[in-house]
């Protein structure tokens, strides 16, 4: 099947699927193709761009999270368990802004976006082959 982007004489756009390219020219000769607008039966093909697939390559999800993780340790501080309290004093300007990771616990990160302080929660995958 192949699909064709149609107008008609009044520049209403709509789509036919057709089996083939041979498809088209046959029922426009026949008169079989109207708009389904207006009606009419002068009808183009409107130009589209071409359908182009690819096959996407199969990542595994745990080497895009450790690839996070590195870039995490590597440009933001580690606070460890005091993760709510430092991302609140940078919220509210008690303390320089930068960017920071640690731990939380669900009832801590539920606060903070009670409070519109904007945080990710990121799976922590160990960094080995486990």
């Amino acid at each position: 099947m192949i699909r064709y982007e149609l107008r008609c004489g009044a520049d209403h756009e709509f789509e036919g699927w057709f089996r083939n390219s041979a498809g088209f020219d046959e029922q426009l000769s026949a008169g079989e193709l109207t708009c389904p607008v207006c009606g009419a039966t002068e009808i183009v093909k409107a130009p589209m761009a071409p359908a182009v697939t690819r096959s996407a390559p199969q990542i595994d999800p745990r080497t895009v999270l450790r690839a996070l993780r590195k870039a995490v340790e590597s440009n933001a501080d580690n606070v460890g368990e005091r993760f709510a309290e430092e991302a609140r004093r940078i919220h509210y300007g008690e303390t320089e802004a930068r960017a920071i990771y640690g731990d939380a616990t669900r009832e801590e990160t539920e606060a903070l976006s009670d409070e519109g302080i904007e945080i990710a929660v990121i799976p922590w995958v160990p960094l080995g082959d486990a």
